[in-house]
This record gives structure tokens, C-alpha cells and sequence, in this order.
């Protein structure tokens, strides 16, 4: 017999993309697969026999959205995007150019946590995503990556290797590697610092703002840095989770 459950939460970003079967209310352990891997066969093979009612899918790679419409057939399929209703405002130009992660992400922190907020996103890039105090989407900011700055340095340069990231033993290096981990770990945690003093002091003065991290690298990193409250790694499928009970 088919076990049943209501969504396929799929989130497709540029690296990786994870999906995870869930009830209105709960997440089953997500499956992480390289965005260049993730097909049809895969798809259709991480089903199996579960009975879905309705594949959720963020995607800020459509060249890959067209799996979907292979799996799915006759199943609804919901595309988080800036039209639907997702229990948050958008005090935003264009609204439609907002990534769908990002939405997710916002929407995860308002209904989860507390606002004003700002969800920091660890991903391909480092996004910051702003929630006012009024539960509205109002922007953010957007910087490369960790693993993207590193593999820079290794792709551009003839003798600095590529990195597996950690946390550094100290400030100053004593290898050409612990001065690269020095350099990126701690550096962008002053990156991360100074973004984050500044959506306060221009947007928030004197008000708290909760402050949640995502993302592959978000435990490393969160480590050093007070200002960040929570660490939820699967914050964009929540989110995808409660704009498909808003739609459902």
C-alpha cells in the first residue's frame, strides 16, 4: 500500500537541490542531490510508491524545472513565487524578480519566529532577506558565497590549493592552507558582521531584530558570531511547507 504524504517539497539552487516528503506540519529528513544531477530518474526513483498530493518546488535554476513537469504529470504542481498568497506583504519594486529561496526563506521566518527579522542564506551566494516589523518582504543583500570566493582563489592563482572549509586553528596562519581558512572563515564572518550592523542601524535602530541562519555553511560560521539567534538548515522547505498549506 502507498504511504501517503501530502507534498514533495523540492528546492532547487544553483549547487544543490533538496527535496523531502512532508505533512502539513512536519518535514521528513530532507535528501540533498547536486543540482546538475537531479533529473527524472532520480525523481521519480526518491518517490517510489509515496501517494503525493502536491509537488512544492522553489527554483532559481529553470533549466531544471522542466524535471518537475516530468515527474509530476497529473499531480499539482505549486511554484513559489511572489503572486501566490504567502502570508507575508511585499514592500518591493518588482516583486516578481525576487528569488523563490528567498520568498520561501521569508516567509519561514515570519511564521516560525520572530520580526522584524533578517534571514542569512549560506548558499551559492550569501543572501540576506529582510522582514519589517509589518511581516512585509522589504529586500536584501546579496555577496558571493564562502565556497565561491574560495574556489576563486584556487581557479585564479598557480600555487594557493582548494580548500576544505573549517574552522581556522588560529588568526594568523602557519601554512599557506591555515592562512586561506584564516582568511575565509573569519573574514567572512566579519563580512556577515558588518552587513548585518548595517540593516540595523539603517532599517531597525534601536529594535531587536531576530536574526536566523540557513544554508550549507550556516553552523560554521554562526559559531563566532553572536549576532545570529538561530540556526535552521532546512528554513527555505518550512517555508515551502507553509505556503502549500496557504494554497493547498
Amino acid at each position: 500500500m502507498a504511504r501517503a504524504s501530502r507534498y514533495l517539497l523540492i528546492d532547487i539552487s544553483n549547487s544543490f537541490t533538496k527535496t523531502a516528503f512532508a505533512t502539513p506540519v512536519q518535514i521528513e529528513r530532507p535528501t540533498r542531490i547536486a543540482t546538475g544531477k537531479f533529473n527524472a530518474v532520480f525523481l521519480r526513483r526518491f518517490i517510489k510508491r509515496r501517494k503525493i498530493d502536491m509537488f512544492v518546488v522553489s527554483s532559481v535554476v529553470p533549466r531544471k524545472n522542466r524535471v518537475i513537469e516530468q515527474t509530476a504529470r497529473g499531480t499539482k504542481a505549486l511554484w513559489l513565487n511572489s503572486r501566490l498568497p504567502l502570508g507575508i506583504g511585499i514592500d518591493y519594486p518588482k516583486p516578481e524578480t525576487i528569488g523563490a529561496d528567498r520568498l520561501a526563506n521569508a516567509v519561514a521566518v515570519a511564521a516560525l519566529y520572530e520580526y522584524p527579522a533578517v534571514v542569512v542564506d549560506f548558499g551559492t551566494a550569501v543572501t540576506f532577506d529582510i522582514v519589517s516589523e509589518r511581516r512585509n518582504y522589504i529586500g536584501g543583500v546579496i555577496a558571493p558565497g564562502l565556497e565561491a570566493v574560495t574556489n576563486f582563489l584556487y581557479q585564479r592563482t598557480a600555487l594557493l590549493p582548494k580548500l576544505s572549509l573549517r574552522e581556522p586553528p588560529r588568526a594568523v596562519g602557519k601554512s599557506t592552507v591555515e592562512a586561506m581558512l584564516a582568511g575565509a572563515v573569519i573574514g567572512y564572518r566579519g563580512l556577515v558582521r558588518e552587513i548585518l550592523a548595517r540593516i540595523r542601524a539603517e532599517q531597525f535602530p534601536r529594535k531587536k531584530v531576530y536574526v536566523v541562519a540557513t544554508g550549507g555553511y550556516a553552523r560554521l560560521l554562526a559559531r563566532a558570531l553572536p549576532e545570529i539567534d538561530v540556526v535552521q538548515p532546512h528554513l527555505t522547505l518550512e517555508g515551502l511547507r507553509i505556503v502549500a498549506n496557504l494554497n493547498g
